[in-house]
């Protein structure tokens, strides 16, 4: 009687303990894969700081972790862009005509709103220092309406019921241009008699009471 439970209980030993030794090392594994995992992530990140990463030798991004150079004229170019957009190129909306009358636009068009479209017409920005360059000096600046009417009252849609003002502008630009040669033939090109006519819209808004239905369009 005594054999019997001996033998099953020697036999039953045997198979437990491997059960237990194999959770027991398939946990460790994954603790140990989860640790060297985080190890290796933070040794990336810490190595990846700065220039050259941790002693200069280690792990870095090579040539993209050096800082890449941008000309100033794309900075410029980007606040330019935002100062006419501010400035020149939303179409304001104002009270209603005064009585009496015909409207006459009384806002004409400013030198820098002259300039920056000159600008655009004919650039002079952006050049390579003592390679090739533009200048304009002694500008002068004759400013001419050539239309000024305004539209019958009729529904804008964001709007409402309001009046279209336009006013047209002839802007002649008088002014001396140089053109400076570095490479490989150094030479300075000045024209003196340069002239440019630029033509500037200042269409505006009137706003007005309740369109007459048959001016009103269908939609």
């Amino acid at each position: 009687m005594n054999d019997p439970l001996r033998i099953g209980s020697s036999a039953d030993l045997p198979s437990r303990k491997p059960r237990k030794v194999a959770r027991m090392t398939s946990k460790m594994t994954s603790t140990l894969t989860r640790f060297g995992t985080l190890c290796l992530l933070t040794t990336v990140v810490i190595s990846s700081t700065g220039c050259y990463g941790l002693g200069g030798s280690n792990y870095n991004l090579g040539i993209l972790g050096f800082p890449i150079p941008v000309s100033p004229y794309y900075q410029h170019k980007q606040e330019e862009k935002f100062h006419n957009k501010e400035r020149y190129d939303r179409v304001p909306i104002l009270g209603p005509t005064t009585s009496g009358g015909p409207p006459i636009a009384l806002d004409p068009p400013s030198d820098d709103e002259v300039m920056q479209a000159l600008e655009q017409a004919r650039p002079v920005q952006g050049g390579i220092p003592l390679i090739w360059e533009k200048q304009r000096n002694d500008v002068r600046i004759i400013k001419e309406k050539i239309s000024d009417y305004i539209d019958p009252p009729r529904f804008y849609p964001l709007i409402g019921p309001a009046q279209l003002h336009h006013a047209h502008y002839k802007c002649t630009v008088y002014f001396d241009e140089s053109t400076i040669i570095g490479y490989p033939v150094p030479h300075t090109l000045r024209d003196r008699e340069a002239i440019e006519v630029v033509y500037i819209d200042h269409n505006h808004f009137h706003m007005v009471g309740d369109v007459e239905p048959y001016t009103t369009p269908n939609l």
